[in-house]
């Protein structure tokens, strides 16, 4: 018998299904991403690759491809070994991916995790009709939110504020660790070289250069300033349905550790990362023109209302408090977000008195990156994962004080000490460095 948590869950998946059947989309063709939906041909799209970008909200679109794919028994392209991501700042490889090269894995349907762009080598991997798309942010919020999350690497550990970096880019070198956090991420994912400048005498051409390269390997970029169109968009063009795309922000700052940025400091951004700056210019033109030809701006208002408001009701039902809270209120140790930098990244606690089966929902909806990962890892590879996991109960007793521990994610260590007793998800960490 189910709870009434979860009848109140299934019935807001319910009408939000049956309202959404009619207004489904068409994949796109892969030659022709502006294709009109047409809802007699509609199969949703399953074979999907998500270039996971830096700072645009990545980590909540991830989320809702693993809840997808779980849900569905899909086949994840995950990170060989025990890394978290496809070996990110290396430009992509095929054996990247666990059970690529042996075979033991015969279709992989999602790959979604940080890597650096290669279509040639994503290709081997994935099925030929697969849909690739990623999401951009525009250069300006982006460098404010890695200036706080990054703060450790060599490019902005020196730098007593955001604005003291950009005044001083002439002591930036582009050979330090992680440098290109700090210059054009963007590109940098996309696979392109990142070291340009408005000033420089190839900034246009590489710019030209680089939007031909995404439009032609890319069906999709979606907007991280316009998420919830985003996603509605993203719905019509995989034809999925509006419970596949609702979500919870994850990996989000609280708002104590923002900044403002003022204009003559966004002018100095744009001009710093003056290839990121005119790939958000092109992609932000294209996203509106496909909004036109695939959903229509009447029906996109209508639908992100729709959105919004199931968006609501599932965090009536599972959140205590209805939204996110600080790491130090945080009551569940397994959906305690990593903490990097001077950021204070939010997550969410539970309602104590939810359903197994509504606990489950939501506990997918607000679990973090690494744990999710680690969890598909374990579904996937019970075998290989057994070692790992036993080493993590073995090592318990000897990181139960708070502790500093490496960020393995990045490879570069955390820039202050945790707050917190460290966790199983930090001892799975911290095993992996040392045990296995």
């Amino acid at each position: 018998m189910r709870g009434n948590s979860f009848q109140l869950l299934d019935k807001a998946f319910n009408f939000f299904r049956h309202s959404d059947t009619a207004r489904r989309g068409v994949p796109p063709d892969p030659n022709s991403v502006a294709d009109v939906p047409n809802t007699a041909t509609c199969h949703p799209q399953s074979h999907i690759v998500f270039l996971k970008t830096h700072k645009t909200a990545s980590s909540t679109v991830l989320n809702i491809l693993y809840r997808y794919g779980e849900s569905r028994n899909l086949t994840f392209a995950l990170p060989v070994g025990q890394a978290m991501h496809l070996f990110y700042p290396k430009l992509f490889e095929s054996h990247f991916v666990e059970g690529f090269s042996s075979g033991r894995v015969k279709e992989f349907h999602i790959m979604c995790n940080h890597m650096r762009f290669r279509k040639a080598e994503v290709a081997k991997v994935m099925p030929e009709d697969t849909f690739y798309f990623s999401i951009i942010r525009h250069p300006v919020t982006m460098i404010e939110s890695s200036f706080s999350y990054f703060k450790g690497i060599p490019a902005f550990s020196n730098s007593r504020s955001l604005e003291d970096f950009l005044d001083n880019t002439n002591n930036y070198k582009d050979s330090a660790p992680w440098s290109f956090l700090a210059h054009n991420n963007l590109a940098f994912d996309f696979g392109f070289d990142h070291n340009v400048t408005a000033d420089a005498d190839d900034h246009e051409d590489k710019a030209k250069r680089a939007v031909a390269a995404i439009e032609r390997d890319f069906h999709l970029i979606l907007v991280s300033e316009y998420f919830d169109e985003s996603m509605i968009l993203l719905k019509h063009v995989l034809c999925w349905s509006l419970e596949d795309v609702v979500s919870f922000k994850l990996n989000s700052r609280s708002n104590r550790t923002r900044h403002q940025i003022s204009p003559n400091t966004a002018e100095k951004i744009k001009r710093w990362n003056a290839l990121d700056w005119s790939l958000y210019l092109h992609f932000n033109a294209t996203f509106w023109q496909k909004v036109e030809s695939v959903v229509g701006r009447e029906q996109m208002k209508s639908e992100v209302s729709q959105l919004r408001e199931l968006q609501d009701k599932l965090a009536n039902t599972c959140l205590k408090g209805g939204g996110a809270v600080d790491p130090s209120q945080m009551k569940d140790a397994g959906l305690m977000p990593a903490q990097s930098g001077t950021a204070v990244i939010q997550g969410y606690n539970l309602k104590p008195d939810l359903d197994s089966q509504t606990r489950t929902q939501c506990q997918r909806l607000t679990t973090p990156e690494l744990q999710y990962t680690e969890r598909l890892k374990s579904l996937q590879f019970p075998v290989q994962q057994k070692q790992v996991l036993q080493c993590v109960r073995t090592a318990e007793d000897g990181f139960n004080e708070p502790t500093s521990l490496a960020l393995t994610e990045y490879n570069w260590p955390v820039t202050r000490v945790m707050d917190r007793p460290a966790t199983v998800h930090d001892l799975f960490l911290e095993c992996v460095k040392q045990c296995v």
